[in-house]
């Protein structure tokens, strides 16, 4: 599995279109968990059988029964707004539906969540709920007994980025997380073999704690879904997207910078994880995310990919094409994904091998000045 942590920041990353922003085309949605219209009729029926009690006891209190019968009957909304309630705060959930590079999925949290408040930059991904999701999220209050868990894996880059320990368990998978190395687990989720359903559960930070959660969620939903999460930089040109490759430190974000400051027309699209996609007719894409590490840019857009660059220090400018061997490695090592699961791993490879094919792919071992942004825009956008 590749864990990928946040990019370090380097100056300030330039956006030239902010995030695009309709307030009016973004479909809310609140729902609870429980059907309301069933629940009100059961609430009638047992206000009836309340009624026809207190007339066997010999006690007559048909006329408050029927008023709150009736009440709780006609009013629709009356079991999910009244939020300061008992029943409203066991029962009252809100499900928001996002779609991010043509996947939908579905976050459920307590309407007063505070979680909430750390998915400010999600908005944008927000869509209409058709009810056709590639998984759903939901948090719960507690985790169950984990009793007899497996260990399957730990996975840590470095000391100063998360540390997430993967267990069989119960016939699902369950992640315990961590911020670093030595740090206690702050996160745990499970989720089914086929990741369509996760539950999960906070002790950390709410911004750490939501972020890690839906980005892993989201790559292994999607690994068999010609998608890839990729740990990479990404600029805009003339209606094209250029990733930018390499490990933590190397410098994506500072290349991507200096195409934007010597470059006339290039934007940001994602500073840390956009997503890439083979689309039906063959055609890879790549798609801004809610996920941007530390520069916030939460972009609904997407674009054709006009090449993928693989960046190395270097002391001097220098670039080349890559071989399609090269080129798999290149993109193998800056995707994350569960390479010890045999049908994700299938869906990771079979992606790897269209984007190579279809895609030219570079590598440009360069210094951070403006000579090197002009070689590399000279050569991949040809």
């Amino acid at each position: 599995m590749k864990m990928v942590g946040a990019m370090p920041q380097v100056g300030q990353a330039a956006v030239s279109n902010p995030p695009h922003k309709e307030a009016s085309k973004i479909l809310r949605i609140r729902s609870p968990l429980v059907d309301v219209e069933l629940v009100e009729t059961l609430l009638l029926l047992l206000c009836l059988f309340m009624m026809f009690f207190f007339r066997i006891i010999g006690q007559r209190y048909d006329f408050l029964v029927v008023t709150i019968s009736m009440f709780l009957f006609f009013s629709e909304k009356t079991l999910y707004i009244k939020k300061t309630t008992i029943f409203a705060q066991i029962f009252c959930r809100m499900k928001k539906v996002y779609k991010v590079a043509g996947h939908r999925f579905a976050v459920v949290m307590p309407d007063e969540e505070g979680a909430w408040n750390e998915m400010q930059k999600y908005e944008t991904f927000l869509t209409e709920d058709l009810g056709d999701y590639l998984y759903t999220a939901e948090l719960i209050n507690e985790m169950p007994d984990t009793t007899g868990k497996q260990l399957v894996v730990v996975s840590n880059q470095g000391a100063d980025l998360p540390r997430v320990e993967v267990y069989d368990w119960n016939g699902k998978w369950l992640f315990e997380i961590a911020p670093m190395m030595e740090a206690p687990v702050r996160v745990f989720f499970f989720a089914d073999k086929d990741f369509t359903t996760m539950h999960f559960r906070l002790l950390g930070t709410r911004r750490f704690s939501m972020d890690i959660v839906m980005q892993l969620m989201f790559a292994f939903a999607t690994a068999r879904k010609n998608t890839l999460m990729m740990h990479a930089s990404v600029t805009m040109h003339d209606g094209k997207g250029y990733l930018f490759l390499g490990k933590s430190g190397t410098g994506k974000s500072t290349h991507s910078q200096l195409w934007i400051n010597n470059i006339e027309g290039c934007e940001l699209l994602n500073d840390d994880h956009p997503a890439l996609r083979v689309e039906n007719n063959g055609e890879v894409r790549v798609y801004g995310t809610p996920w941007s590490g530390k520069t916030p840019c939460y972009r609904n857009v997407d674009v054709p990919v006009g090449a993928i660059v693989d960046l190395h220090q270097a002391k001097k400018n220098e670039i080349k094409r890559l071989s399609l061997p090269e080129a798999y490695a290149a993109i193998f090592v800056s995707f994350s994904g569960l390479r010890f699961i045999k049908e994700q791993a299938d869906g990771l490879h079979t992606t790897n091998a269209l984007i190579v094919g279809s895609v030219p792919c570079f590598r440009l071992d360069c210094l951070p000045d403006a000579e090197a942004a002009w070689l590399c825009y000279n050569t991949v956008s040809q």
